[in-house]
């Protein structure tokens, strides 16, 4: 507890020392998609800043660019025009493999498919990111990961022997281990049911009151929106809204707004 009290301390430092740096922005940010001679617009000239050490949900209609919204801001697409910046460095300008190399160490991912690897244990699963990254893993403090998610002795099963909770737990756990400034999640609930999708938002939750990181989650579940400290609202690729300390009813009620807009 000392040691994860020193981790807290520590990012809450770095927070301190850059207070007006988003942990994310993007700015003026267009994403295309070429489809045959037609492109479609997913994302249209898109700016917004998510702030260190909050906790953010976006929510849309069915092809609304959400996915597309997190991908780019994670890194793992591309804009078309604009720019992506983590903290300081403008990810959209980036080659791989030093694309790579950023994501690797800056940020963590949670996806509705957990993503596994079934032939490892949990232990060898949360520290298979930083081993392909060439690092020396920090095994005290994914210990210490693996305790705070729920999972302390359960270090030598194999996925198939979790629930799908429990998977989403590693999950979680495998996307902390590395420290990372921002944690991403893809209908992380999605495919839980809903008291093992309620432990999951609590856990994420504490990722950002207890260790000071920033979390951005896409989600279709009100329920889910409101663990979150803001909701972004997506329509056609435009940002359309947003709800500060929402509830599951205000966000259910703007959501059927957008559905009959």
């Amino acid at each position: 507890m000392i040691s994860m009290l020193i981790q807290l301390q520590h990012s809450n430092k770095e927070a301190a020392d850059q207070p007006g740096l988003p942990a994310v922005h993007l700015d003026s940010v267009s994403k295309v998609y070429e489809k045959g001679k037609v492109g479609v617009t997913a994302l249209h000239e898109v700016t917004l800043s998510f702030a260190k050490g909050t906790f953010t949900a976006v929510m849309g209609p069915s092809g609304s660019g959400k996915s597309t919204l997190l991908h780019c801001a994670a890194g793992l697409d591309q804009p078309s025009t604009g720019r992506v910046l983590l903290g300081e460095t403008d990810i959209s300008r980036l080659q791989e493999p030093e694309l790579t190399r950023v994501r690797r160490q800056q940020v963590g991912f949670v996806f509705q498919s957990f993503n596994l690897i079934d032939s490892l244990s949990v232990w060898d699963n949360v520290l298979l990111p930083q081993r392909l990254a060439g690092s020396r893993p920090d095994k005290k403090w994914a210990r210490e990961v693996l305790d705070r998610v729920g999972l302390k002795g359960r270090e030598g099963a194999y996925p198939g022997q979790l629930s799908g909770g429990q998977q989403q737990r590693v999950a979680i756990a495998r996307a902390l281990a590395s420290r990372p400034e921002v944690l991403f999640g893809d209908e992380p609930t999605g495919a839980l049911d809903l008291k093992t999708g309620t432990e999951v938002l609590r856990l994420l939750r504490d990722v950002v009151d207890s260790y000071g990181r920033t979390v951005i989650m896409v989600t279709h579940d009100a329920g889910a929106a409101a663990w979150a400290d803001q909701v972004l609202f997506l329509a056609d690729g435009r940002l359309v809204g947003k709800l500060e300390s929402p509830t599951a009813q205000q966000v259910s009620e703007r959501m059927m707004e957008l559905k009959t807009e």
